[in-house]
Order: structure tokens, then C-alpha cells, then sequence
């Protein structure tokens, strides 16, 4: 049994308060928010202990789930990592890259596990092709919201974008070669819309478009590689395959194009069969199992640290094409 403690129970602390409800395999042992309103009703609804001081809530439990604003990520996960305690923090992994260094410092010294919340990793949609053959050269994203005054302590890159910029560094198999973007603060104080374009060694190339003050929302991405298109919508949860027909490919729609030397090629289009999961439980599920089993934590600190590493490098970019001569 894993002992639980969270730092931070509003609007997305809650939802994590749901589900370790909900994993037999963890207990609550009660929660850190300085807010008193919030404080006051979480202890109401599920007669959950409010602590006072968050280093005696971690002397009580084996682990915590940070689920604070962003600023306040490096001090609790530094507290938590100097007293050997596990860490899930939400993403981005810390506010700052000296903050983000001086975790990963911690936690190689320490013998523990550390997960960052990049939970689109666990959507359905992405499971989906978790057993495809993925070497994707062109990707193009697309990820709209809503404007929300909540989470706008950070630009939208580290709000937003940086759940595509893990994805895609998880699936491309390359280093980072280059990256051109261009965005602009519109409601905020920080850029409220981007476009970015990574390129990679491999020859890969990534376009992304994140903003946080359109009409409609979308979370879309897709993928072309030889011979094969993938898309995946994360928010929709669904996900098409266009490819060259092989044997392997059995009850699935195909049609037949003719080549230009006369010759015709099969093409089948599928829709992978998508998993019926809770995205936000199934992360803490992994976490909650990769400490009582000690096996690796499927989205580590170094994972956190090269997506926020590469968020970084955006905004210094969008830094240096606002300034006017």
C-alpha cells in the first residue's frame, strides 16, 4: 500500500483527489493547500486530513502528487526529494531550467521514483497506436482552448503546447537540430498563441500551433511517415490509420489506386481500436505501480526535463523575434 499525500486541491488537485480515491493500491493520507475556502471544503466533502505544514504531511506518506501552480513545484518536490520520498508533479516539470537541473541532480542521488504529469501520454487516442511501427518525418499539431484566466501564471507554451512537445520527442527517435517560432501575448502578459516549427536530425519535421483564446477547441495530431498516415485526435479520443495495404491487415476498408507506371497500389484505412481509460487515473495508477514494483516510471524527470528544455528554447526564440530595433 502506498501512502498519498497532495499538494494543491484545486480545480485539477480535485480530479487527482478522485481518482487515488479510486487505486486500491494507495491510500489518502490527507492534503496541503494554504487556500482556506478550498481547504475548508475538500475536509467537508471527503473527510480528507488538511495539514498545516507540508513537510510534516510528507514525514507521513510515501509519496506525493504535486498538483500546485508552477511556481510552487520546485520547493515541494525539493523537500520531498531531500526527505526520499517519491514524486508525481504535475507538469511542467518546474518554473524555471536551473529549478528543472537542480531536480534532476536530487534525483539521481536519491533512490526514488519521479514521474511528471504528462498525461496525454495516457490518452486513449495515443494508447491506441501503441503498437504501430511510428517514424514519422512531418508532423502537424494543432491545439486550441478556450480562454481561461485559470493557468495563466505561464505562457501557453508551458500550458499547452508542452504536452505536444513530449509527445512528439517520445516518438521521434532524434535530436533536436533547430527550431523557428513566432508567438504573441493577446490576453496575458505572457504568448497566449504560438506557432513552432522543431526540426530534428533525422530529417523530421514538427509544425506546431498552440493558442489559448480561439472559439473552438481542438487537440489534433498527425503524423506522416513512408507510406502511412496517422491521425489522433486526443480530444475527440480517435485515431485513423491511412496506409499501404499489407497481409497483416485483415477486415479493414481498402481501395486500390493506380501508380503512375500503370501499376496499383492497395491502401487501407483503419480505425485502431480505442481503450476505454480514465487518462489522469491511469497516470497515477502507473506511478502508484512503478513505486511498489520498482520499475521505471513511464514519463521520468528526464522526460519533464527535455520537454521543458525544449519549451524554453521556444519562448527564448519568440523572446528574440518580439524585440524591435
Amino acid at each position: 500500500m502506498l501512502k498519498v499525500g497532495i499538494f494543491g486541491v484545486g480545480h485539477l488537485g480535485k480530479f487527482h483527489l478522485n481518482n487515488w480515491k479510486e487505486i486500491k493500491e494507495a491510500e489518502l493520507v490527507g492534503f496541503y493547500d494554504p487556500d482556506d475556502v478550498i481547504a475548508q471544503e475538500v475536509c467537508e466533502k471527503y473527510q480528507l486530513a488538511r495539514f498545516l505544514d507540508p513537510a510534516i504531511l510528507m514525514d507521513a506518506v510515501d509519496a506525493i502528487d504535486v498538483v500546485a501552480p508552477t511556481h510552487f513545484h520546485f520547493s515541494l518536490c525539493k523537500m520531498a526529494l531531500r526527505k526520499g520520498k517519491h514524486v508525481f508533479v504535475e507538469k511542467p516539470l518546474a518554473n524555471t531550467m536551473d529549478e528543472a537541473r537542480e531536480l534532476l541532480k536530487l534525483t539521481k542521488e536519491s533512490n526514488i521514483k519521479f514521474q511528471v504529469g504528462h498525461v496525454e501520454r495516457f490518452n486513449p487516442a495515443f494508447l491506441s497506436i501503441k503498437d504501430l511501427q511510428i517514424n514519422p518525418m512531418f508532423i502537424e499539431v494543432h491545439r486550441l482552448a478556450q480562454f481561461n484566466p485559470r493557468g495563466t501564471e505561464v505562457s501557453v507554451i508551458l500550458d499547452l503546447m508542452i504536452h505536444d512537445i513530449d509527445i512528439i520527442l517520445s516518438i521521434v527517435k532524434s535530436e533536436v537540430k533547430s527550431i523557428f517560432s513566432n508567438g504573441v501575448a493577446v490576453m496575458t502578459e505572457t504568448p497566449d498563441i504560438a506557432n513552432v516549427r522543431i526540426e530534428f536530425n533525422n530529417g523530421c519535421v514538427a509544425n506546431l500551433t498552440s493558442s489559448r483564446i480561439s472559439m473552438k477547441k481542438m487537440r489534433k495530431m498527425r503524423l506522416f511517415q513512408k507510406d502511412a498516415y496517422i491521425g489522433i485526435d486526443f480530444l475527440n479520443k480517435k485515431t485513423e490509420v491511412i496506409k499501404l495495404k499489407t497481409s497483416k491487415d485483415i477486415d479493414v476498408f481498402s481501395f486500390d489506386l493506380e501508380t503512375p507506371d500503370g501499376g496499383k497500389k492497395t491502401i487501407s484505412v483503419s480505425n485502431p481500436l480505442v481503450p476505454e481509460v480514465n487518462a489522469i487515473k491511469l497516470e497515477l495508477q502507473k506511478f502508484c505501480e512503478a513505486v511498489l514494483n520498482n520499475t521505471p516510471t513511464i514519463v521520468s524527470e528526464v522526460d519533464g526535463y527535455r520537454a521543458m528544455d525544449v519549451a524554453h528554447q521556444i519562448l527564448q526564440k519568440i523572446k528574440n523575434n518580439s524585440i524591435i530595433a
